[in-house]
């Protein structure tokens, strides 16, 4: 396993990404601010040290919630949800930080969207150090466009290109895999890309990819925003909307990893929840009606496809 990698450079740019970030999206709501909490956490039991800044946005004309989370944290053993994959570093103390955000839309016509970058490390006195980097970003549209699926594909393509042409059909791949709702036979949405337990390349390297990550989100999503938030809506819309958001909270709670370090860690409660949205609606056994546009995000949009090959095809004047 490679030596303890430096950490300062992974923090500053951490940090410096969350503000890039904040100034962005308040710039693309145009009313609401974000309104940060700073938050320590007490060393007690030695359990979970650390702290971090949540910033939240609410009631904005575009963004009825976002939310961007940074934290640096260390602990004395990891949880289970971070040795699932690695069993064997079960015990050890860890040292995590990250930027994780989440943006809920008012306008039904402009997706929700998520993303996040990490970096790990975990010690022990009998071995060497471990680290590894994760991440990425991935889209949940409520009524789908194929120009803004390609975009945002081809923008996280853009994101990979450096690294060679095979990491973005890996990382689009596996960020199909991982944001599955299993228990509901579908996707969350259009996915984007998803990596995590990256060390392969060497630190530099890898430290790289997660820069690049992390610099296209803007660019993926925000000519998106402004294509859609004045796309007229009404009460149907909204309805579909709130009761697509209830998939969200579903996969958040049950499969995510990042939810589940926070908490099987003992991490902020509140910090870790406001990816959620601010209102949601559940019922029972609904179906969409045949050949309207909700059943459309069924048939067209969540289901894995390749976003870019349908440009290619659009291109050359094909279907």
């Amino acid at each position: 396993m490679p030596e303890y990698p430096p950490v300062p450079s992974v923090l500053a740019y951490l940090r410096e990404l969350q503000d890039r970030l904040t100034q962005a999206l308040e710039a693309a709501d145009g009313a609401a601010t974000f309104a940060e909490d700073a938050w320590q956490r007490p060393v007690s039991d030695g359990a979970l040290a650390g702290g971090g800044r949540t910033r939240v946005l609410r009631n904005g004309a575009v963004f009825e919630q976002a939310g961007i989370n940074f934290s640096h944290v260390t602990g004395t053993r990891l949880p289970p949800s971070a040795t699932a994959q690695r069993p064997e570093l079960a015990g050890r103390s860890f040292e995590a930080m990250g930027v994780s955000l989440v943006v809920h839309p008012r306008n039904p016509y402009v997706p929700t969207s998520h993303a996040n970058i990490r970096f790990f490390s975990a010690a022990s006195e009998q071995a060497e150090p471990a680290w590894w980097f994760g991440g990425g970003f991935d889209l949940t549209p409520y009524y789908g466009f194929e120009d803004d699926s390609i975009h945002w594909h081809r923008t996280a393509r853009a994101a990979c290109e450096p690294f060679g042409p095979e990491v973005y059909p890996r990382f689009k791949q596996w960020c199909d895999r991982y944001f599955f709702i299993k228990h509901r036979d579908e996707p969350r949405g259009i996915g984007g890309l998803f990596f995590d337990d990256l060390n392969e390349w060497g630190f530099e390297r890898c430290f790289a990819f997660l820069q690049s990550v992390g610099d296209h989100y803007l660019p993926a999503y925000l000519p998106i925003v402004e294509r859609r938030r004045t796309l007229a809506y009404g009460e149907r819309e909204r309805a579909f909307q709130l009761y697509r958001r209830g998939r969200y909270v579903e996969f958040n709670l049950v499969y995510d990893r990042g939810t589940l370090f926070g908490l099987q860690s003992g991490g902020r409660t509140e910090s870790i929840l406001m990816s959620l949205p601010p209102l949601v609606r559940f019922e029972y056994a609904w179906q969409p009606e045949p050949d309207s546009p909700e059943s459309r995000l069924y048939e067209h949009f969540l289901r894995p496809r390749d976003w870019l090959a349908l440009e290619d095809r659009q291109n050359s004047g094909g279907g």
